[in-house]
């Protein structure tokens, strides 16, 4: 008798120790896809992404390091814009040949807005945004700032930009321009380019401009009549070619090289990242691409 309970006891640990085993195993296979996602390779010099619900890093090169921010500056300009107390986003705003002069000057990108036409904010952030027009970022620059002349107005809107900037505790951002052509004293990181980029989307306006393909405004002549203008399109690649993408911005220059600032959700998840001194027009996309799809597979 002794011995068959020996028996059985010694057939019910064999069975234990089998079905452990065998849940082991299962557990290791379950792990596997996760631990086979390989750290992706980026032509630019940094990036960054994160887990936009809890703020959670999912990617990381140079993160830290100071980087000139071409035209994604225009997101901490839009930020400003959309902050202000008592925001009338049907507020019209007369176009001044100082804009048009400005962006001749510097050779800049534009909304091609019209000397003398009444546009409105809101269309000025769609102008800023998609076309990533350095003539509406004036616009509302000039707007948005205080003092008694224009230099002023822009002097006091940097000013917002910056306190903006210290308000979210962001060390190594600082901005000398509304709209990124600055005087050697314009830059970010990836980090904090993505830490304001996810601070701007908690703005519904916001939200709806930057996933917006392309957009025609209807602006007010001098003399009173409606103009519609040529459409603005989007110049960010994601928002057609990456499904789930839902902004942010592009930027470029010499010094900045190819930058993008993007975003996408699958579900319920959003990762949202940054890619800065990147080598083409082409190559922004496909290294935000790469991060994008490597951010969802970390979040399973």
């Amino acid at each position: 008798m002794k011995t068959g309970i020996q028996a059985n006891r010694f057939r019910r640990a064999a069975a234990v120790a089998l079905t452990t085993g065998a849940v082991l195993a299962a557990g290791a296979l379950t792990a596997a896809p996760a631990q086979a996602v390989a750290t992706p390779s980026i032509a630019a010099k940094g990036g960054y992404a994160m887990n936009n619900a809890n703020g959670s890093t999912l990617y990381a090169k140079k993160a830290d390091t100071r980087l000139s921010t071409g035209s994604t500056t225009k997101i901490m300009t839009a930020k400003v814009v959309l902050a202000q107390r008592n925001l009338d986003l049907n507020a019209k705003v007369t176009i001044q040949k100082a804009y048009s002069d400005y962006v001749v000057r510097n050779n800049a990108s534009q909304a091609h807005l019209i000397v003398g036409d009444k546009v409105t904010v809101r269309q000025l952030l769609y102008g800023l945004m998609l076309p990533s027009g350095c003539d509406a970022a004036y616009a509302l620059a000039d707007k948005f700032g205080s003092g008694k002349t224009r230099d002023a107005r822009v002097k006091s809107f940097i000013g917002k930009m910056n306190s903006a900037a210290n308000d979210l505790k962001l060390k190594n951002t600082h901005f000398d321009s509304f709209d990124g052509i600055g005087r050697g004293k314009n830059y970010s990181t990836p980090r904090d380019l993505t830490k304001i980029a996810s601070s701007a989307m908690r703005n519904s306006t916001f939200r709806s401009i930057v996933k917006t393909k392309s957009y025609r405004a209807k602006t007010i002549t001098r003399t009173g009549s409606t103009r519609s203008m040529a459409t603005w399109t989007n110049t960010n690649t994601l928002l057609g070619s990456y499904r789930g993408a839902i902004g942010v911005k592009t930027g470029s220059g010499p010094e900045a090289k190819y930058c993008l600032v993007f975003a996408a959700t699958k579900g319920n998840k959003t990762v949202i990242g940054t890619v800065l001194a990147s080598t083409s027009v082409n190559q922004r996309a496909t290294d935000a691409t790469r991060i994008l799809n490597y951010g969802f597979a970390r979040l399973g």
